[in-house]
This record gives C-alpha cells, sequence and structure tokens, in this order.
C-alpha cells in the first residue's frame, strides 16, 4: 500500500485538532465503538451473555472449529462497568477517527484484518502449544489481555503513532509526549497485563499487532518484505529454470567455487 499523508503531525498535532477539524464522525468508527459498548453490554445480563462469550476469542477457536472468532473478537467489549470504560472509547473515538481519515475506508479496514486476524491465529497457536505442553491453560485469563477495546487500543494506538511520527500528545493535557513513544507505552501497558494474568499467549498477541501494525504503516516496511520474498521467488524459479535448460542442451556450468570458471 501507499504510505499515508501525515496529517497533524509536529509540535502540538494530535487526535483533538487537525484533521479532525474537517469532518465529523465517520459511520465506521461509529459503528466500531457501538458495537463494543453493545457486547460490553450484554455480558451483565444471563439471557444474552451467550453473544459476547461466542465471539471474543477463545481456545474454542482452535478446540471446536469457532473460526470466526479471530475475526469478531476485536469488537466484542471487555471489563467491569465503570466510567473509565467509557472514557477509553471517548478517547479511542478520536484517534481511530484521526486514523481513518487518514488512511481512508479501504486501507484502514486493510489494517484492521492484516494486523487482527494474525495476531490472533499467533496468540491460538501459542495458546493450543502451551496446553499440548503443560496440559492446561497458562494463565488466570487466557487471551484476556488482547480482547475487545484492547486490541484496538493497540492497533489504532500505533497506526496513529506511526502516521504523525513527528506529532506530539498532550498527556493529561499537560505533558508533551511524542507520537512514537506510544508505541513503547503500548508494549509496557501489555506486559504489565501479563504481569497480572500470565497470558503469554494474549501478550504475544498484542505485541503482534502493534508489529504488524508498525509495517503496514512504515514506508519499505511490510511492503519491501513482500517484495522481496517476491524477488526471492521469482530468482528461485529462473534458477530452476536455467538449470533445466542446461540440462536439456547438454551444456556443464562449472560452479564459482572452481579457480577457472569457464563454460564447456
Amino acid at each position: 500500500m501507499t504510505h499515508a499523508r501525515q496529517f497533524g503531525g509536529g509540535r502540538g498535532g494530535g487526535p483533538f485538532g487537525g484533521i479532525t477539524q474537517r469532518g465529523g464522525a465517520p459511520p465506521d468508527v461509529i459503528a466500531i465503538l457501538a458495537t463494543v459498548f453493545v457486547t460490553f453490554t450484554l455480558q451483565f445480563f444471563a439471557l444474552t451473555a451467550i453473544v459476547p462469550s461466542l465471539l471474543s476469542l477463545t481456545p474454542y477457536a482452535w478446540r471446536y472449529g469457532f473460526v470466526w472468532q479471530v475475526a469478531t473478537y476485536p469488537f466484542v467489549g471487555h471489563g467491569g462497568p465503570s466510567v473509565w470504560f467509557v472514557l477509553g472509547l471517548v478517547f479511542l473515538f478520536f484517534f481511530m477517527r484521526d486514523v481513518f481519515y487518514q488512511l481512508g475506508r479501504t486501507s484502514f479496514w486493510k489494517l484492521m484484518a492484516w494486523t487482527c486476524i494474525p495476531a490472533a491465529l499467533l496468540a491460538l497457536l501459542v495458546d493450543a502449544g502451551a496446553r499440548l505442553i503443560v496440559g492446561g491453560p497458562i494463565g488466570s485469563q487466557p487471551l484476556g489481555i488482547m480482547q475487545g477495546q484492547w486490541m484496538l487500543w493497540a492497533v489504532i494506538i500505533t497506526a496513529w503513532a506511526s502516521l504523525n511520527r513527528e506529532g506530539t500528545v498532550l498527556f493529561m493535557f499537560i505533558v508533551p509526549i511524542r507520537a512514537m513513544w506510544f508505541v513503547l507505552l503500548t508494549i509496557v501497558l501489555a506486559f504489565l497485563g501479563f504481569l497480572g494474568t500470565k497470558d503469554f499467549a494474549g501478550f504475544l498477541g498484542i505485541c503482534a499487532a502493534v508489529g504488524l501494525t508498525y509495517s503496514f504503516l512504515t514506508p519499505g516496511g511490510l511492503r519491501r518484505l513482500r517484495r522481496e520474498g517476491w524477488l526471492r521467488l521469482q530468482s528461485w524459479w529462473l534458477r530452476r529454470k536455467m538449470k533445466r535448460l542446461r540440462e536439456k542442451r547438454g551444456f556443464t556450468v562449472v560452479g564459482d567455487d572452481d579457480q577457472d570458471r569457464w563454460l564447456n
């Protein structure tokens, strides 16, 4: 993909000004956060608690074929009822709105798919391997720290920091922090969650999402890796093709290790 133009960069750039003043609330962003809030609410009622349970990322994805969970889990709200959950969604809205406007709808959803799904697959692989080795789950809340709004925070904050590398955010509206420091902060918060839950699979899932987001939005990142892989594949195929042609025509090429290089 083409690297998006950097809006809101420079001193004072942030999710509460700049590009956000150019438009209203994107329907996609509203739909995502509304879904997170609704699924968060459903978990507190006996009749509807099954819905977020089925949509969250669980070992059932690899044990019983609940494969849809690798795509639905970022949109299922988790945690206890508190004002911090609501405030978190409010702040997430501003960052997500900036990222959406900077990337556009298509690239925004590509970002979500190319980060959340591989991160879930890695976490499930680690969880399955751990259960096979130790005979049970690792941690008190397997895959818990990468659920719902936590994964959205990891992807969106890393995306915003990658798109606004020179921007700053006034932490607590007082302390200016460079945008790229938020990537490290995301990893630190995930590590603290790991210390509290021992959720190793979830921690690796968060780290994978952060790394994939950064690569996806960094010039020469994921795009360069894809191109290099394709070029290596082409080189291998051409070498194989040339070898077959030499064998067919009866030519012999002396290897590079020989002192005299000649074609017979």
